[in-house]
């Protein structure tokens, strides 16, 4: 136990005092009155502006041995938007996709894309084809930006990309394109003899409640829907994330740490994908506003990781709990850094005490939040983390929580459906009036789909999933499109997705199916496996699939029970993984 040297209600009174830098004001925005921080930049287009000129001569991107000044990469973007705008008419509101892993030509797009006022459209790169297509063509976007790998997957459907309206089709990670119909990087460079002087110039109004971005869903309802933003939902992450650490030393009795005058150049890693928002929203918002460098790892390897934390001077790292447990897991995993940071889904209980004894000295903090929220709505930090390790925190100053249940608040204490309200709550689904009618009430509250419960001082704690999730390593997995890939076996008569439990990455994905009565004693596991592995991401494929000849039990209205299903599931998982340790061998 430990004892504040200050209230939570007076450290929320000091952060959001005028003057301060969370201060926060209450306004009008869209018809609904809401909390918003007082001092945030009106758009990111001014927020690059003044930062890529704030920081100019410092490091801002490492990737591998290349390295990028702020004013490099701000050259560079602009640029890139002189391109966008008067060889391909790119306008205010119109959409640009980069699908990619991490590289430094998607960060140097995303903020062309900004200087113009345009939309970023940002799909997850891991999806198949089909859907990977569907959030390209529900946006209809004027440019596509990919790497060589989703250029090899998409380059069937290229043609009919640009018989539906997009004027180009650039490989990032190619000089010269070998893709049938795409461009490749310098060629489409080569187009450099525009004027980018005329992107500086005042013509292009951006305002806070503009549209500013496009993440996706995880499709945890069918295909992916895209969550539109605007400038200040976007930008109220950069304070919203920083908020719980803040809190933490004031409750410590330390005063707000001033930023550093001297000394190496600070660096933040960027490990987890930039089309999820802690990528393509925290990290590139931290790096530019603090003067910071972002490390980017084109793709998470825990060794390369603890590697770059010692060389580039990192003071910030994290991502979701198993990327945490991976470099605890790698020699010499002891380092100094600044701050820890867990987010995507709650970790172990045994994960804060570990992460201490490898980063002495760092703060740790646990997030909550969603790609609806623009990242981070909750979060706790420092010595009430250590004190609450199974609390996902308090709402940050700007946002607004109700534990609802049968359309009524519960007492603190019980357990209901989380909805949030606030500033950082995205606009709406994309186009998508029927998914907004159900997750959004008429004032604003989302309903997260999640139960939670808030206890006496105010702290929520995430019991469970409305929404049938398996959440693996921070990756949500609808368990009906699991059991979609399993139904299009035909010797299936029924499928139950599950999750099993896994140190690492909190949950795996598990299936038992039912055999139809003339393929008893006929289907093996792998074949049902590989049916899978055919139809979803790597992440969404079952570790084990249990076959049974038995029918499932159902409730009264024709649903199959799971509660039996995981439990069989969770007992069969555990005595493989027994059968297979090295002390069942002795």
């Amino acid at each position: 136990m430990w004892t504040p040297k200050r209230s939570i209600t007076e450290c929320d009174a000091l952060l959001t005092a005028p003057g301060m830098p969370y201060e926060t004001e209450t306004r009008l925005i869209n018809g609904r009155v809401v909390r918003a921080y007082k001092h945030l930049d009106s758009s990111l287009r001014d927020f690059w502006l003044k930062n890529a000129a704030l920081h100019k001569e410092k490091i801002y991107m490492v990737y591998e041995d290349q390295r990028w000044t702020f004013d490099s990469v701000f050259q560079t973007s602009l640029g890139l938007a002189a391109i966008f705008k008067e060889v391909y008419r790119v306008n205010k509101g119109d959409r640009i996709t980069i699908c990619a892993r991490n590289l430094p030509e998607y960060i140097f797009v995303f903020w062309a894309c900004h200087l113009l006022g345009a939309i970023c459209v940002l799909p997850n790169a891991w999806l198949p084809a089909d859907p990977l297509l569907h959030c390209i063509n529900k946006t209809e976007n004027k440019l596509v930006f990919l790497d060589s790998e989703r250029a090899e997957r998409l380059e069937f459907a290229i043609t009919g990309l640009k018989r539906d309206g997009v004027a180009a089709v650039i490989v990032l990670d190619h000089d010269i394109s070998k893709w049938k119909g795409i461009l490749g990087w310098n060629e489409f460079l080569s187009n450099r003899h525009t004027d980018p002087s005329k992107i500086l110039s005042g013509d292009i109004q951006v305002g806070p409640e503009d549209d500013a971005s496009i993440f996706f869903t995880s499709g945890t309802t069918g295909l992916p829907k895209g969550v539109l933003s605007t400038h200040r939902q976007f930008l109220t992450n950069l304070l919203n994330v920083t908020y719980s650490p803040a809190r933490a030393r004031l409750r410590a009795g330390l005063d707000l740490a001033p930023p550093p005058t001297n000394g190496p150049q600070r660096g933040i890693l960027l490990s987890v994908p930039l089309f999820h928002v802690t990528g393509g929203n925290a990290t590139i918002l931290m790096s530019a506003a603090y003067g910071a460098k972002m490390v980017i790892m084109r793709k998470w390897d825990a060794a390369e990781a603890m590697r770059l934390i010692a060389r580039e001077n990192i003071q910030t790292a994290g991502g979701v709990p198993s990327m945490v447990i991976d470099m605890l897991n790698t020699p010499n995993a002891s380092v100094r850094i600044e701050s820890v940071m867990f987010g995507g889904s709650v970790p172990p209980e045994q994960l804060p005490e570990r992460a201490r004894a490898a980063f002495p000295g760092a703060v740790l903090s646990q997030a909550y939040g969603l790609t609806e929220s623009n990242s981070t709505a909750i979060s706790v930090a420092g010595h009430d983390y250590d004190a609450r390790p199974t609390s996902t925190g308090l709402p940050c100053p700007v946002a607004d929580v109700l534990i609802m249940r049968d359309d009524k608040e519960v007492p603190r204490g019980e357990t209901g459906e989380l909805w949030l309200r606030g500033v950082n709550i995205m606009k709406g689904y994309w186009r998508d009036p029927a998914a907004n009618e159900k997750a959004l009430t008429p004032d604003g509250w989302f309903r997260t789909g999640d139960l939670a419960a808030i206890d006496e001082d105010g702290f929520i704690y995430i019991r469970d999933r409305i929404k049938d999730l398996i959440i693996r390593g921070g990756e949500n997995i609808d368990s009906s499109t699991v059991e979609n890939a399993l139904y299009s076996d035909p010797r299936v008569h029924a499928a139950a997705a599950v999750g099993v439990p896994d140190y690492r990455l909190g949950e795996l994905v598990a299936a038992v199916v039912s055999i139809r009565p003339e393929y008893h004693g006929a289907v093996k596991e792998s074949e049902i496996i590989e049916v899978t592995r055919k139809l979803l991401p790597k992440y969404a494929v079952p570790v084990i699939v249990v076959v049974q000849d038995a029918p499932f039990e159902m409730t009264p209205s024709g649903k199959i029970i799971k509660a039996p299903l995981r439990a069989l599931a969770k007992a069969e998982w555990e005595k493989r993984k027994a059968a297979s340790s090295p002390a069942s061998r002795l």
